[in-house]
């Protein structure tokens, strides 16, 4: 009897047992997930801030942390991360990130995603990738030619050769005598705000293939566009271009320029500024 009763509760414990039913969890986008099993994430939009193409290797590809490193030419290596909206190409034909190699030359188009660097786009070529670096100029040796760049978006140096023959053309201001002769090697002076075009070159530095001059110390530049960020204390003032494609960042001195109500977001302006090799420095504010 004794012997009964256990095999009957041994036998209610079971029944009890298979009827429990299985957990359900939610995922990030809260639809059911059943057993808890990871489902595929729903990432937010890729970044939408300034991007800059910088070309290298390659290394230390960790396709389980979305991260890899890219040996620049001429510079310095840097972590990168990349993810499923992370557009990939060998040769000019869509890959998939298993497809994706050590030691693979690539021309990485980045941003920024708060502080990290996020590969937009990733290019593998079987050629040495092309890129374009923004930043200041940091030195210039003519007689070796090469050309150091402080980049803008990553904050490291870059080394770049630069041959005789490189077209070096002024955006946005008037011709230097030194251009009008055929040639713009005096615009490579330290502070010179550039946007280089590179190739790839043996001997771990880039060759760059064109130049375009920003700005140079002491140029005169004039910008019209509606107040986005004002700060009366520091002395800093933000505006956005009327196709609101491009912003501006100025500074100016608060005693010089006593500013009203009427100066506030959505103000429009016209800023005659002075770039003084790092920054553009406000000599005439005007209100539209």
């Amino acid at each position: 009897m004794i012997q009964l009763v256990g095999s009957i509760a041994l036998l209610l414990t079971t029944v009890a047992w298979t009827q429990v039913p299985i957990p359900q969890t939610t995922d990030k986008t809260g639809l059911p997930n059943a057993g808890g099993l990871d489902a595929p994430r729903k990432l937010p939009p890729s970044p939408t801030g300034r991007s800059t193409v910088m070309g290298g290797s390659i290394r230390n590809l960790d396709p389980v942390r979305d991260q890899f490193t890219l040996h620049v030419f001429g510079g310095q290596s840097m972590k990168i991360l990349f993810d499923s909206r992370t557009e990939i190409y060998r040769d000019g034909a869509r890959i998939k990130v298993v497809d994706l190699h050590d030691n693979d030359h690539a021309s990485v188009e980045t941003t920024l995603d708060g502080t990290k660097i996020f590969a937009l786009r990733i290019h593998i070529s079987s050629q040495l990738p092309e890129g374009v670096y923004r930043g200041l100029v940091s030195h210039y040796d003519p007689q070796t030619g090469l050309l150091t760049v402080n980049v803008t978006s990553s904050q490291q140096t870059v080394t770049l050769r630069v041959p005789p023959d490189t077209p070096i053309v002024r955006v946005g201001q008037e011709a230097s005598s030194a251009q009008r002769k055929g040639g713009g090697l005096s615009d490579l002076s330290q502070g010179s705000l550039l946007d280089v075009k590179f190739k790839g070159g043996n001997g771990g530095h880039g060759i760059a293939t064109h130049i375009d001059v920003l700005a140079t110390t002491g140029s005169t530049f004039v910008f019209t566009g509606k107040i986005s960020f004002l700060d009366l204390h520091l002395g800093r003032l933000t505006i956005v271009s009327a196709d609101e494609r491009n912003t501006y960042e100025i500074e100016f001195d608060p005693s010089q320029f006593p500013v009203s109500r009427e100066f506030h977001d959505g103000t429009a302006l016209k800023v005659t500024t002075r770039y003084d090799g790092s920054r553009y420095v406000a000599s005439e504010i005007k209100i539209e």
